[in-house]
């Protein structure tokens, strides 16, 4: 099996029928794990005796039940409910399907309906929607509620089961339903379509202040937002606003090359603490924009490998961080390719700002703190009426020497 890149179901209720002990003869139990029992630890022996659980239901179904059986099905229900029994919405196994349309969305490209979205507690927010996507000419917003998805009810829990049914073959159906305060619940059906990330877009401002919006952390960012940020240093930028307002994070490589453009060689940007408490950084490599002036605007759709650039960013005293308090995932996940088209993608770290603090559940403050009105969540965005960005490009104007 080979570890991947770092990324930051309903469960089976078994019910047995019949005696247990009488089944977990010392021979089932070697054959098990391939061991003569003469030769486990106790420990080892009841680990052993535990699991072997999953073959005499197995063993009770083929011989008992009245219906058509697949042992794929019954397979992915068991490891699913393994995964989704953690309560960690972060850990899931992908089956070929959903690990295929994982790949591709870190590709840059996937057939859906354009969400993003996050998981709060018991609910799935929206935090953001593509341009020309089918949710945003739908009229989806942000801070909506996805209750169901094709009638299938989803909780936070079970947010890659969420974004996996709303994923689909471009031109197919998916009906959402969806509830908004003050609107209560409702239902609108989307027809898929091919979705193409822009991940990095920009432009002056004025004379003198650049923006750079990054949208998530795919397999191209770090690239285009070095390219995006020499375009608009030889447009004659001075101060750079960042925006990265609604990114729900990425892989930790390409957020630590573009941090790296503005920290200087060997500084950490970010290290990495498992659960046998051994620690990982990751240092600059250096870059061409130390010194830089810059203005970050974030919110609470700012999450993983955005709040690790900005938490860096604000440690070092690099940028000023502009909006509201980041969502909060301070953990880190890999994924285990198992050989077959499918995947598990599991939490197996906590990371940790240069400064030592872990963000998880908590978020990072802005220096300066700019709520974002309702009132204009429902309507089309305008540069000229957002007090966020405002504020930035005030601030980010005071920068320049």
């Amino acid at each position: 099996m080979d570890i991947k890149k770092k990324w930051i179901a309903a469960t089976v209720a078994i019910v047995l029928i019949t005696n247990i002990g009488t089944y977990f003869g010392s021979g089932a139990i070697s054959s098990l794990i391939g061991r003569n029992t003469g030769t486990l630890t106790a420990a080892e022996y009841q680990q052993a005796e535990k699991w072997q659980k999953l073959f005499f239901v197995k063993e009770k179904l083929d011989k008992y039940y009245d219906g058509t059986i697949s042992d794929d099905v019954l397979l992915e229900g068991a490891i699913k409910g393994m995964t989704s029994s953690l309560k960690d919405p972060y850990t899931v196994y992908f089956n070929q399907q959903e690990f295929s349309d994982f790949n591709t969305q870190t590709e840059g490209n996937y057939s859906g309906v354009g969400l993003q979205v996050k998981a709060d507690g018991e609910n799935i927010i929206v935090v953001g929607l593509f341009d020309e996507s089918p949710a945003k000419k739908a009229g989806i917003l942000p801070n909506d509620v996805i209750e169901k998805v094709d009638g299938t009810a989803v909780k936070g829990s079970e947010l890659e089961k969420a974004v996996s049914l709303m994923k689909g073959a471009e031109g197919t159906t998916v009906k959402l339903t969806l509830y908004r305060t003050g609107k209560g619940e409702f239902e609108l059906t989307l027809t898929r379509a091919k979705i193409n990330i822009e991940t990095v877009s920009g432009e002056m401002i004025d004379s003198q202040v650049g923006l750079v919006t990054v949208t998530m952390f795919d397999n191209n960012t770090a690239q285009n937002f070095k390219k995006k940020l020499d375009e608009l240093k030889g447009k004659g930028m001075k101060s750079l606003i960042l925006d990265l307002r609604g990114n729900p994070g990425g892989l930790l490589n390409e957020c630590v090359d573009m941090a790296s453009n503005f920290i200087e060689k060997d500084k950490v940007i970010v290290s990495t603490i498992d659960k046998y408490n051994s620690k990982k950084e990751y240092k600059s490599t250096g870059g061409d924009y130390v010194g830089l002036p810059m203005t970050i605007l974030t919110d609470q759709g700012s999450a993983s490998a955005s709040e690790i650039f900005s938490g860096a960013m604000r440690d070092y005293k690099i940028g000023t961080l502009v909006g509201t308090t980041t969502y909060g995932k301070g953990v880190v996940q890999t994924i285990i390719d198992i050989g077959d088209g499918t995947a598990l993608k599991v939490t197996i770290s906590k990371y940790y700002t240069p400064n030592g603090e872990n963000i998880n559940k908590t978020g990072i403050k802005p220096d300066v703190e700019v709520v974002y009105p309702d009132s204009l969540l429902s309507q089309a965005y305008d540069r000229s009426k957002d007090p966020q960005f405002t504020k930035a490009m005030e601030i980010a104007k005071s920068k320049i020497q």
